[in-house]
């Protein structure tokens, strides 16, 4: 039974059911190691983890906003365990520690990413030639989209090579909240961290601008927590005569499917995503979204003039798809069913499945024979 060991930088709520049906897999064994419980950032409500686990000391250094990973102790963790293959989920430090470990005894390395070439702009010749040696000598790689794909595929890695694991969510649970018919009491939504690189604000100044499009006053949820909130609150009190402003506060994963069923259109400007879980979100409970180039799922889980609108971060652009959807129910309508179904490809299954068969073809095992890259398309 082949051992697999994952090197991971903490325990994301979305990773985890996925690695428990990895875990389920009859001939696999599973041991997952975590660079640390938590990043100071994060406040997740963490599912069952039904798996072995590692916590390594943690040793976590800022820069420039990211957090880096530099565990040694990975080496001694993955020598008691001593997997036939270890996937990686980045370049950290953590990261090259296994790696090195992987070439000493010779065991098989699968990186994995989500990150796309967009979000790997500006890396330094390092970065750059250190992902070029790591994947051009992979026997198999694991993307999260199609943008990773063709990060891959921009450092010569073969097609044939790459395998899909898509992010994803639970989304029987926001078809739960659906079928309630519940009533949408807000016509945006807003779902993230409030820092600068989410653009908060702008999401008050679409539903402003929108508002004089429309000549009545509109209502905005704001649902997360962060830096920005006590000016985000000025900015609200502001364009109180447009928009009635809603802050929520952070919330609990199971009051998320009630929160974006309360409203009618998802605005999610992001300066920069590698993916953005929140748009399976909205596209699970049945909203159109309206989304900036800059996150992964534009064009790929949401697609213009089909379940939303991909739109740079433009005021009038935002305001007028925006206006288009509040005063056309039909519209607003059919976008939110095709939400529903762009959404079903990406689920825990099928995101195991990939990192399954990218193990199996990378030990020389795998019996199937169709390659897992097929890129989803709506």
């Amino acid at each position: 039974m082949p051992k697999l060991a994952l090197v991971l930088n903490e325990p994301p709520p979305y990773r985890i059911p996925i690695l428990n049906r990895v875990a389920a897999t009859p001939d696999m064994q599973l041991h997952v190691i975590f660079c640390c419980r938590r990043e100071p950032n994060r406040f997740w409500d963490l599912p069952a983890m039904q798996f072995d686990t590692v916590y390594l000391r943690e040793r976590i250094t800022t820069v420039n906003g990211r957090y880096i990973h530099n565990n040694p102790d990975v080496l001694a963790a993955l020598t008691r365990f001593s997997p036939d293959a270890v996937i990686g989920n980045g370049f950290n430090p953590t990261h090259l520690y296994a790696m090195s470990w992987c070439s000493l005894f010779r065991r098989t390395y699968v990186p994995m990413t989500d990150g796309t070439l967009q979000s790997e702009r500006g890396l330094s010749k390092v970065h750059v030639g250190l992902r070029r040696w790591t994947y051009r000598r992979a026997r198999t790689v694991i993307a999260a989209s199609n943008g990773g794909f063709a990060l891959y595929r921009h450092y010569g890695v073969p097609r044939s090579a790459c395998y899909r694991s898509c992010l994803c969510i639970d989304n029987e649970s926001f078809r739960v909240a659906i079928d309630e018919h519940q009533t949408q009491e807000f016509d945006f939504i807003f779902c993230g961290r409030l820092e600068p690189g989410k653009r908060p604000e702008f999401a008050i100044e679409v539903a402003a601008r929108c508002a004089s499009l429309l000549m009545r006053k509109v209502r905005l949820l704001i649902v997360g927590s962060g830096s920005l909130e006590k000016s985000l609150r000025l900015r609200a009190k502001a364009y109180a005569t447009k928009v009635d402003v809603v802050f929520h506060g952070f919330a609990k994963q199971a009051d998320l499917p009630g929160l974006y069923r309360s409203s009618k259109v998802f605005l999610f400007p992001t300066e920069a995503d590698v993916w953005g879980v929140v748009a399976n979100e909205a596209c699970a409970a049945g909203l159109p979204v309206i989304i900036s180039p800059h996150a992964g799922a534009a064009d790929e889980l949401v697609v213009d003039k089909q379940n939303g609108f991909v739109r740079k971060i433009d005021l009038e652009q935002w305001a007028d798809c925006a206006a288009t959807l509040l005063s056309n129910d039909g519209l607003r309508e059919a976008y939110g069913q095709r939400s529903r179904m762009m959404i079903e490809p990406y689920n825990f299954d099928q995101s195991a499945h990939g990192i399954v068969e990218a193990v199996r073809a990378a030990l020389g095992s795998s019996t199937k024979t169709t390659n897992a890259a097929s890129e989803l398309t709506p």
